[in-house]
């Protein structure tokens, strides 16, 4: 069973979970506590997720995680972000295979477009989806440790941002 922590985190380790379980997780449902809780809102995230994370299935990913503010326990979370294995050698190929089956072509990480609202050039999937997805082919993530450091995507998906806390992220499974 999923809880979140005194920092609003989940427990320092991975959460496997299918969409019927993300569904009826407290990620969706909210805690039980008086606090408010767009379930609602959480629901079509994942709802959305579930549209990419089919289309990654089809062309032969499996390993993808999510986390960020979605994970925690804020009420009306963004987006969801999260990050897909891939193989450096054939991710062209992917990804012109997934731009194939998304009707609205979506699955490019340099185009970016500025959204007023979050006053962020933000990808198209994000405006599409409010999901980013990037791929993980072994490179570091853009995300700076408490070090200054860059990381890679497992170990900056892991902790926050700002306190560099260890926090839990979810593993989609089928």
């Amino acid at each position: 069973m999923l809880t979140f922590n005194e920092h609003g985190l989940l427990p320092a380790q991975d959460f496997p979970m299918t969409f019927d379980q993300l569904r009826t997780s407290l990620l969706v449902t909210g805690p039980r506590d008086e606090s408010p809780w767009d379930t609602h809102k959480r629901l079509t995230l994942v709802n959305n997720l579930e549209i990419l994370v089919n289309q990654l299935w089809r062309v032969g990913i499996a390993e993808i995680f999510i986390d960020g503010s979605f994970v925690e326990d804020k009420a009306s979370p963004g987006d969801i972000d999260g990050y897909f294995v891939a193989d450096v050698k054939t991710l062209p190929d992917i990804v012109r295979e997934l731009n194939s089956i998304d009707p609205y072509k979506i699955w490019n990480w340099k185009d970016r477009i500025y959204d007023r609202n979050s006053a962020k050039w933000q990808l198209p999937m994000w405006h599409r989806y409010k999901v980013e997805l990037y791929p993980h082919v072994g490179q570091s993530s853009g995300i700076l440790d408490e070090y200054g450091y860059e990381q890679m995507f497992p170990s900056a998906f892991r902790k926050t941002r700002d306190t560099f806390e260890p926090k839990g992220i979810v593993i989609i499974i089928k």
